[in-house]
């Protein structure tokens, strides 16, 4: 949509990754540093430390990585790494994204089941990984308020903005229902709402400009 460009114009990242191994290595430190999920830190090494990406430009990326199948940070570092290096930065922030948790992933597995034929480990592996899920659950708290910062500055208002994810959350906590709904739903309602808006301003905008 062409025309909604400059009704809406959003901020540019300062920086770019300089070669195909700077993003490997960029996500590759940043999926060792997601514990409980790479969302809680993904933002802060994006977005403050390298500048690849606003705040918004996050924002927005990770909506549509929601939408589609999979999981968000497989989705999301695939539309990163196309955004700079097209399919090859795609393959390689992806590889960064995966190729170190996995092999950590199957050293621990093999630990685990190593130390669960032994009676005295059992109680201190159940205790270890109660305490990770605490953890993991007050992250993802923290990075959803992180994320609903850029909400202050959407075309439809911030009160609006806050509404809609109310509303998101009654129907997936209360009313139950899937999520794929949820998305669809709701969420191509609130994308031809604003669609309008925006066509309306531009049309505002337009019609002041030849007065």
């Amino acid at each position: 949509m062409p025309e909604l460009e400059s009704a809406a114009p959003l901020d540019t990242a300062a920086a770019r990754p300089a070669s195909l191994t700077e993003l490997f290595t960029a996500f590759s430190l940043l999926a060792l540093q997601g514990f409980g999920g790479v969302l809680a830190v993904a933002q802060r090494e994006l977005c403050d430390r390298h500048q690849w990406l606003t705040p918004r430009e996050f924002v927005e990326l990770l909506s549509t990585a929601q939408v589609l199948p999979g999981p968000n940070v497989c989705n999301l570092s695939l539309m990163i790494g196309d955004r700079f290096f097209g399919w090859r930065g795609a393959l390689v922030a992806l590889a960064g994204m995966i190729t170190a948790p996995l092999i950590l992933m199957l050293g621990l597995a093999w630990l685990l089941g190593e130390a669960s034929q032994v009676q005295q480990l059992q109680g201190l592996i159940h205790g270890a990984l109660s305490g990770i899920a605490a953890v993991a659950a007050g992250q993802i708290v923290g990075t959803v308020l992180k994320l609903s910062a850029p909400m202050r500055q959407h075309e439809l208002g911030w009160p609006t903005a806050l509404s809609l994810s109310a509303l998101a959350l009654v129907m997936m906590i209360w009313l139950r229902w899937p999520l794929v709904w949820v998305l669809l739903g709701l969420g191509g309602v609130t994308c031809v709402f604003t669609y309008t808006v925006l066509r309306r301003r531009r049309q505002a905008a337009s019609a002041k400009e030849t007065s």
